[in-house]
């Protein structure tokens, strides 16, 4: 079994080089299905949730390949509408084939997925946009399962702006005949980016990245070479990480609009920052004042960063508020941050942080993937050792964690223990 050990008390100081999202690249490695040419996706983040999807997809006779950071992706001979469950109950993310199978193929079969258990996330509202679009949906056995003759435009108001309800219809729409109106429409970057590479394939998409989304149905899509954005939950991560240790790193390749909910929460609790060039340089060596903080939808502030800013906000003296409006388990890491000093109690959505002097380093669990990077942060301050277990959910979403943390100065390493 593999943990990572962190000795806390070390400044962060360096340089950082943030990978490509992979809350981009799923749905782009999913909406390849779209179309029987070569698809190549540039600079891959190599992560457990990518070779996950890229083995859903190979279920399907897709044929991948993966070499030095890139995806050749060849679906000229995709038959099979039914892909492999257990990797599909595996990862969540296995549900953004659903659209790009019903617009390419006119149906699907896939059983019911897995992956964190922070919150009900239902898929109605996927589901609810296909038979907008004249799919039939039926239910059984633990899977759900769709049809449709042809697949026609409509207009869509989702009750709530779900990014992978939103990446789904898109896709289901990209091929239907006519136009799609997709209204309250999720406006996070990685739609965007997912509209940008459909639409390199000859898609017609305008809208995305706000509310109200119109896709323009064609007859067929092509191939495509195209690059993911940077992402911004590893950039955020970082960001936290040298304000906690109180260092000073440069975070090359972001997006700093992607990240302006989080760079004004920091500037908010004290953190000093300076734009460069493609990069931005993290100062903690200030004094901290505590923030209150609801996440939000895009462009609020992220619920992905939120177990991050909590490890931060539980070493500034005073008192912090956390509210939680996406994911009603999302407090699980409460519990793991206490237990190494923290003071932290939950009145129903909100999170209530009482800052401590310091914490101390023990054995903690990630209870899920940002709940596995928070822990790391908080490890990086605590005195002594701290030691995580569970690290495979960190590794579905953070490329080489410690290795990056390692050049930054950090006395972290990952461990064999029985």
């Amino acid at each position: 079994m593999k943990k990572i050990l962190v000795k806390g008390g070390k400044k962060l100081n360096g340089e950082v080089n943030i990978s490509s999202a992979k809350n981009a690249v799923l749905p782009i490695i999913a909406s390849s299905i779209l179309c029987g040419d070569t698809c190549i996706i540039d600079n891959a983040p190599m992560l457990e949730d990518v070779f996950v999807i890229s083995e859903v997809l190979k279920s399907i006779n897709s044929n991948i390949n993966i070499e030095d950071n890139k995806i050749i992706i060849d679906n000229s001979n995709l038959t099979n509408v039914e892909p492999d469950s257990d990797l599909v109950r595996k990862m969540r993310a296995s549900f953004l084939i659903m659209g790009a199978m019903i617009s390419r193929f006119g149906k699907f079969k896939i059983s019911l997925p897995g992956g964190c258990n922070i919150g009900n996330r239902p898929i109605d509202l996927h589901l609810k946009g296909f038979s907008a679009l004249g799919a039939e949906i039926n239910f059984g056995h633990g899977y759900v399962e769709a049809h449709a003759n042809k697949l026609v435009g409509n207009k869509i108001y989702l009750d709530f702006p779900s990014v992978g309800a939103t990446e789904n219809i898109m896709m289901a729409a990209v091929l239907a005949e006519g136009d799609t109106v997709l209204e309250n429409a999720a406006e996070e970057p990685e739609i965007q980016d997912l509209a940008n590479f459909l639409n390199s394939m000859g898609a017609k998409i305008n809208g995305a990245g706000t509310d109200t989304i119109k896709i323009t149905g064609v007859k067929e899509l092509k191939g495509t070479q195209y690059k993911p954005i940077p992402d911004r939950i590893e950039a955020g991560t970082f960001m936290v990480a040298a304000a906690i240790t109180r260092g000073k790193i440069k975070i090359n390749g972001i997006n700093e609009q992607h990240l302006k909910p989080i760079i004004a929460k920091l500037r908010e609790i004290g953190v000093c920052m300076e734009k460069v060039d493609d990069g931005i340089i993290i100062d903690g060596n200030n004094d901290f004042k505590p923030i209150d903080i609801k996440t939000m939808p895009y462009p609020g502030f992220p619920t992905d960063m939120q177990p991050q800013m909590m490890s931060l906000l539980a070493t500034i003296n005073g008192t912090s508020v956390i509210t939680e409006t996406i994911f009603e388990n999302r407090f699980m890491h409460i519990g793991e941050i206490n237990r190494m000093g923290g003071n932290i109690k939950i009145d129903g959505r909100c999170a209530v942080i009482e800052g401590v002097d310091c914490l101390t380093g023990c054995e903690v669990k990630a209870t899920d993937l940002r709940a596995g990077a928070a822990l790391i942060i908080a490890g990086l301050a605590a005195g002594g050792y701290t030691t995580i277990g569970d690290i495979y959910h960190i590794d579905r979403g953070y490329v080489s964690i410690e290795e990056k943390f390692k050049k930054l100065g950090a006395d972290i390493e990952r461990i064999e223990v029985d």
